[in-house]
């Protein structure tokens, strides 16, 4: 049952949805001020795929300073938060962007908040623990499954192996840039594999005990029909 009485629901300020909207990314940048060092984060397999490369270039061309840390692997490991936002702290960078999957667009979260605060990694698992400001922040996914473009949450592991969440509003990004002609260069399997997991949140979403709401359905729904399938859920079943 949704509780129309009182529900809560947050999402990034700004979405951009264009096809190619990517290479007019200088302009965005510019309704920042004048940054001038970007830093983007994202991962080898994009790199040699040469979808960082043609966005580094656009952003040279246009007179940014643009460095690159793609060492973002699945799972993200702390020392790679910890190794990007000390480089981000060094080439003096002024706004970050993620660039790629889920591991890279959370990595980019916290590398933005790090490289303004001092808080220790450490300090911020848990919800609402994070303290202080962030650079300005971009997201430009390259896959269509995990939504971490949209969402205040960072995943990470921990030197002990375990999966520990990072929960904050300023995580939340600036802008986020829906460009679908970038999923164009992935391997079959990375788009077969996404597309199963925007379908799994979609369906997660909508049979959810907690936070259910009358936009996440709006949204589930419209993920189900997109992928040719009907969610028809009585309201007393739910996930435990």
């Amino acid at each position: 049952m949704i509780n129309l009485d009182k529900f809560e629901f947050a999402c990034v300020p700004k979405l951009i949805f264009e096809w190619g909207g990517a290479q007019r990314l200088a302009q965005i940048i510019e309704t920042f001020g004048s940054p001038r060092q970007v830093m983007i984060i994202s991962d080898r397999g994009l790199v040699q795929a040469g979808i960082v490369s043609d966005v580094m270039l656009n952003l040279e061309r246009a007179g940014y300073s643009v460095s690159l840390y793609s060492a973002v692997q699945p799972d993200p490991l702390e020392q790679q938060v910890i190794d990007a936002a000390e480089m981000a702290t060094n080439v003096g960078a002024e706004i970050i962007i993620g660039l790629g999957g889920g591991s890279s667009l959370d990595v980019a979260k916290l590398v933005a908040i790090m490289a303004q605060s001092q808080q220790p990694l450490s300090q911020m698992y848990g919800i609402n623990k994070v303290k202080g400001q962030r650079l300005p922040l971009i997201q430009i996914p390259t896959t269509a499954g995990t939504g971490s473009e949209v969402t205040n949450i960072a995943i990470l592991t921990t030197s002990d192996d375990n999966k520990m969440g990072i929960v904050d509003a300023k995580l939340f990004c600036d802008v986020v840039v829906l460009d679908a002609q970038l999923t164009l260069k992935l391997p079959a399997i990375h788009t077969a594999a996404s597309g199963i997991d925007a379908m799994v949140h979609a369906i997660e979403a909508y049979t959810s005990k907690h936070k259910k709401n009358l936009f996440s359905d709006l949204l589930a729904k419209e993920a189900g029909r997109v992928f040719n399938i009907e969610i028809i859920i009585i309201d007393s079943v739910h996930v435990q």
